[in-house]
């Protein structure tokens, strides 16, 4: 099957208004994306970020008429012509699996590979966690994750407990497993997120020993190792909570922060945490930080 991809910068139109219109004409996905350079990296709670300069982008049969589309927009939205836009003609692809065309094998620390699919490394000693990420943020291309895989990988985890807080596609609690835990915990609010962990958790034939919970409520006990990568804000208005999890002399990771939030996301910490130096990288004209510690 073919498809039909309509591309549109919003300008000052209502994105629910187009998205609804878009709906009504068979719409089989809406999307809404940055069409500038300005990152939504920490929307309040309950908002629904948008950006600056939005494009709103629907994929449709190849059978649609977009030309009745195009019609109603202009007479729903009462304008004389439309935005910058285009149509694009796709070929059929499998869709969902469209993220590996971009996704090798990648190389956190001396031994730790995160790899798509059935794809192999020669590294006689690498430890190898395969990933699919589905809707759920986490395949080790970003910066805070990268920063995570590198530390988990030089630590000496044998025997330990760790927990993944904000666990994404579960990648750092599969890690963890790989690189010698015990047993891990991964909790997060993202529903899609829950599912993309055990999905990733039974694909590396690790799934009974990766608990997943839904809810901070819902951890039980305490860990030797903790890894939040979050946001700042979220790390700050949770530190205690997630001190709490930590055991006494336990290590803390905190990433998701940027270089010029670190000192407020430490002061947080600090009536827990010894920190060590921290450690940042550039991706993207933005500079990310790893922050890392040992309870007191």
């Amino acid at each position: 099957m073919e498809w039909q991809q309509f591309v549109m910068n919003l300008d000052t139109l209502d994105p629910a208004i187009v998205e609804e219109i878009f709906t009504r004409h068979n719409a089989w996905s809406v999307t809404l994306s940055d069409a500038g350079n300005s990152p939504v990296l920490e929307p309040g709670p309950g908002e629904t970020p948008l950006w600056a300069e939005t494009r709103i982008t629907g994929l449709f049969s190849a059978d649609a008429d977009l030309g009745k589309l195009e019609a109603e927009l202009l007479q729903e939205l009462q304008l004389t012509h439309l935005p910058p836009y285009r149509i694009d003609k796709l070929a059929d692809r499998a869709w969902e699996r469209e993220w590996l065309t971009g996704f090798g094998p990648m190389k956190f620390g001396e031994r730790l590979w995160i790899c798509p699919g059935t794809s192999e490394v020669e590294q006689q000693d690498a430890v190898i966690v395969r990933l699919d990420p589905g809707l759920a943020f986490g395949t080790g291309t970003h910066a805070t994750t990268a920063l995570c895989l590198e530390w988990l990988d030089g630590l000496s985890l044998g025997g330990k407990m760790l927990l993944d807080y904000g666990c994404g596609s579960g990648v750092l609690a599969i890690a963890a497993i790989r690189l010698g835990c015990r047993e891990t915990a991964a909790m997060d609010i993202d529903p899609q997120a829950l599912i993309a962990t055990a999905q990733n958790a039974e694909r590396n034939a690790v799934a009974g020993r990766v608990r997943v919970y839904g809810s901070e409520a819902d951890i039980e006990g305490v860990f030797d190792v903790v890894v939040a990568n979050i946001l700042a804000g979220p790390l700050v208005q949770f530190a205690e909570s997630i001190t709490s999890t930590l055991a006494g002399d336990g290590m803390l990771a905190l990433s998701g922060v940027l270089c010029e939030q670190a000192a407020s996301v430490m002061a947080a910490y600090e009536p827990w945490i010894e920190f060590d130096e921290t450690v940042c990288r550039e991706q993207d004209g933005q500079t990310w930080s790893r922050l890392t510690g040992t309870r007191r």
